[in-house]
């Protein structure tokens, strides 16, 4: 009944939400927002004179996508989410050409042997921060039409690999393995909470765990192997394939308890590769300590917790799968991240939201949480 229910209101409802946002998981987005964008100036402005001969390249790119984010967010909040749902499978044929399109171009960077960007008008994105996106959304449609069928193995574990299978696939092709697990893991999630039986997913992440494997077995991803290796011995190779998660190391053992104070960083000035990249949060350690590093976590935790009460408040399941979806990729994401920081795992070449330097990346992160917002509004206008 409730199902019916949220069906018609759904149909009744204006394309505009008239309801209130959730203002704390406003507040952290903003937070967590202003926050990276401090932090990315003071691990970006060595790098960026030495290389450009300009101090402010990276964080006045930065800043002004977060702005037209930010206007972007409080606009798609203001919509009704379920206008999305017209077009799941548009963004997901979308998404799965882009990356076919990716794979069949030479690598951007020479001497590089990996693909992963497009550059469209003067913009650099990443197709896979698109497929994140499709894949939520997509499942999150499929699941809510029929969740009922979501046990029967046929259709809850078989169709919903394959169609995690053709993006996981592509996106390891690149090779690009941080968002291929993030991307896979994002799928069991939404194939759990929609109902599957346990037993099917734990056949199903063994398979996936089986084809990863079997690709740095067999070379579709080369350079596995050398990551596994340099993650247990980084000083193996330590001018070489180990030197970034030395370096890495060395600004998060040197930040201490306290840190050394914003902007007073040493191994951003030239010593950690790329400082406002995927190994920013080694900046935020050296510079604002265990205590600083230790509140940032606790602000993307409390996202995702933040997240995941709208996704149990919402009217109906596509609004609380697509809640859960996009909060748990920040989170899987700024936790894998960290890991990689604190040479934990592998280093997969995985971004920090609203930290690393990307301004399309980010623009799309804040369009998503606009979306986490847009269901918070339709929680407000349920009956008590």
């Amino acid at each position: 009944m409730e199902e019916i229910r949220a069906k018609k209101r759904k149909v009744k409802s204006p394309l505009i939400q008239r309801g209130k946002m959730d203002i704390t998981f406003f507040a952290l987005v903003s937070i967590l927002l202003t926050v990276g964008l401090v932090m990315l100036f003071s691990a970006s402005y060595a790098y960026s004179f030495a290389y450009f001969g300009n101090s402010y390249r990276f964080i006045i790119r930065q800043a002004a996508f977060a702005v037209v984010g930010f206007i972007l967010m409080m606009l798609i909040s203001k919509i009704d989410y379920h206008v999305y749902r017209k077009f799941s499978w548009v963004v997901y044929i979308v998404a799965v050409a882009l990356l076919t399109l990716l794979i069949a171009m030479p690598p951007m960077i020479d001497g590089v042997d990996y693909k992963r960007w497009i550059v469209v008008g003067g913009l650099t994105f990443q197709p896979s921060e698109i497929a994140k996106f499709a894949i939520v959304l997509l499942f999150s449609h499929l699941i809510a039409a029929n969740h009922k069928a979501m046990k029967n193995f046929k259709f809850g574990i078989l169709f919903f690999g394959f169609l995690l299978a053709v993006v996981c696939g592509l996106v390891v092709a690149e090779p690009h393995l941080s968002a291929t697990v993030l991307i896979f893991f994002i799928g069991i999630l939404l194939m759990v909470v929609g109902g599957v039986r346990l037993l099917h997913v734990g056949l199903c992440g063994l398979v996936g765990v089986a084809g990863g494997a079997l690709a740095i077995l067999t070379g579709i991803v080369g350079y596995g192997g050398d990551r596994i290796k340099y993650w247990l011995d980084p000083w193996a190779d330590a001018t070489g394939l180990g030197y970034q998660t030395i370096q890495s190391l060395l600004a998060v053992g040197s930040g201490g308890v306290l840190g050394k104070g914003l902007g007073q960083s040493v191994q951003k000035h030239l010593w950690v590769p790329e400082p406002h990249n995927d190994f920013i949060f080694s900046i935020v350690c050296e510079e604002l300590g265990l205590i600083g590093a230790m509140i940032i976590i606790v602000l993307f935790c409390a996202l995702v917790w933040r997240g995941f009460t709208i996704a149990m408040k919402a009217p109906d399941k596509f609004g609380a799968l697509m809640a859960v979806g996009l909060t748990f990729q920040v989170g899987l994401q700024a936790i894998l991240n960290i890991l990689v920081v604190t040479n934990t795992i592998p280093n997969t070449g995985i971004s920090l939201p609203f930290f690393s330097y990307g301004g399309t990346a980010l623009l799309i992160l804040l369009c998503e949480m606009g979306i986490v917002l847009s269901v918070s509004r339709s929680c407000s206008l349920q009956k008590v």
